[in-house]
């Protein structure tokens, strides 16, 4: 983690920080240890709805896109390679001083370093933790301008971008979804992790549909889902999925959920989708849902709803259909 190599660095691994002036830290993990860089001179870039949450509530000031110059600036990787190298671009354009990156060689770590020393000059690199720190001290905007990479349309006409779940395409399981929704939707419905919009383009092809609420903790996907769907029922909620909280129930709900934030499986993140989509849904309403196959949703839907019922997928995916939301008693 950054943590242990930030505080090599700083300390006699050859890192030195201005002593004024504001400092971008992009993308930092919500656990990171920031010790070394100043909390009153620290802005936090984050675009996940949770982190930027979770940085906020630490006292740090925390934005969606970054608010430069700065003096420095340190990237933390991503998994994904264009969206690494766009925020490298990014805070390369925003900085006058020196740039740090830094990330796990999961991440990529390796291929970025080699990548930037055939460009500029790289300093360090700190190897520690199975990652690598390392950074660059001349202005170097236009070294990396060509990484900069912006949401582009897909062969199928849908904007996306680097970094944004299914950025190449149409996910296969919420394909599925759309082949099994039923012609006959009504009322407000509710698209929980609703990406670019894919489904929500689709549930608003329904006459009786009155509004679609896109839930997204995603800033880039939301924005891209503002420019795939169109519709005046269209509603955009840059939210946790699983802790909003509208005015009133609905009548629908559709979801791919996520099921990891890292690279190993964390179903409680689906599970965490059933009992918020059971907690926003009318009496009668319903529930259509994707899954992976191996992902243990079951016993989770079955708590939170009176009917479920598995409704067809195929060797990788599930599709369910659950109705009438289970409401905990109040104890007397």
């Amino acid at each position: 983690m950054i943590d242990a190599r930030l505080q090599v660095a700083l300390n006699g691994g050859g890192l030195d920080l201005p002593e004024e002036g504001r400092i971008a830290v992009f993308h930092p993990p919500i656990d990171a240890d920031l010790r070394g860089i100043v909390p009153d001179r620290c802005d936090i870039i984050h675009d996940f709805k949770p982190s930027y949450d979770a940085w906020a509530g630490r006292g740090y000031d925390t934005l969606v896109t970054p608010a430069g110059p700065y003096v420095a600036a340190v990237v933390c990787l991503p998994r994904a390679k264009a969206e690494a190298r766009h925020m490298i671009a990014l805070a390369c354009s925003v900085t006058e001083g020196v740039v740090v990156i830094d990330g796990q060689k999961t991440d990529g770590a390796d291929s970025i370093l080699k990548s930037m020393r055939g460009r500029v000059t790289v300093q360090g690199p700190v190897a520690k933790a199975h990652g690598k720190m390392f950074w660059i001290s001349e202005p170097a905007a236009d070294c990396f301008a060509d990484w900069t990479q912006l949401p582009a349309q897909t062969d199928g006409g849908f904007w996306t971008a680097p970094g944004v779940f299914s950025a190449d395409g149409v996910d296969l399981a919420s394909a599925l979804l759309v082949d099994a929704l039923p012609e006959h939707l009504s009322g407000e419905v509710a698209d929980l992790g609703a990406g670019w919009g894919f489904l929500a383009a689709h549930v608003l092809t329904r006459p009786d549909v009155t509004a679609v609420h896109l839930v997204e903790a995603g800033h880039m996907a939301l924005e891209c889902a503002k420019r795939n769907v169109t519709d005046e029922r269209a509603h955009f909620h840059w939210e946790d999925a699983t802790q909003w909280d509208p005015t009133g129930k609905v009548n629908c709900i559709v979801m791919n959920p996520p099921f990891h934030t890292g690279r190993a499986a964390e179903p409680q993140i689906g599970q965490a989708f059933v009992a918020t989509a059971a907690r926003l849904l009318t009496v009668q309403g319903d529930l259509w849902m994707v899954a992976n196959r191996h992902l243990p949703y079951e016993a989770e839907l079955k708590k939170r709803f009176a009917q479920v019922s598995e409704i067809g997928g195929d060797s990788r995916f599930k599709l369910f259909h659950a109705t009438r939301p289970l409401r905990a008693r109040r104890r007397p």
